[in-house]
C-alpha cells in the first residue's frame, strides 16, 4: 500500500492536489493511503519551504505545483 501525503495549509491548491492525487492513484488502481499534513512543523521537517506538496512513501515528489491526474500517475510509479 502506498502513503500518499499532501502537504499544505488547505488552501485551494492544496485541495485540488490532494484531488488530483486521488485521480491518479484510482486510474492507477492502487492500493493506497491519502494523508492530509497541515501542520506546518511537521511540513518543516520533510524540508519542504513552498506548498502544496505531494510526498509518496516518505519521499517528496512534487513542490509548489498542481499538476494534472495523469502527470502525478507518472510519480506514483
Amino acid at each position: 500500500m502506498k502513503k500518499l501525503q499532501i502537504l499544505g495549509s488547505g488552501c485551494p491548491k492544496c485541495k485540488k492536489l490532494a484531488e488530483n492525487t486521488e485521480q491518479a492513484a484510482k486510474a492507477l488502481g492502487l492500493e493506497y493511503e491519502l494523508v492530509k499534513v497541515t501542520d506546518i512543523t511537521a511540513i518543516m521537517k520533510f524540508g519542504v519551504m513552498m506548498t502544496p506538496a505531494l510526498v509518496v512513501d516518505g519521499v517528496v515528489k512534487l513542490v509548489g505545483k498542481v499538476p494534472e491526474s495523469e502527470a502525478i500517475q507518472a510519480l506514483l510509479k
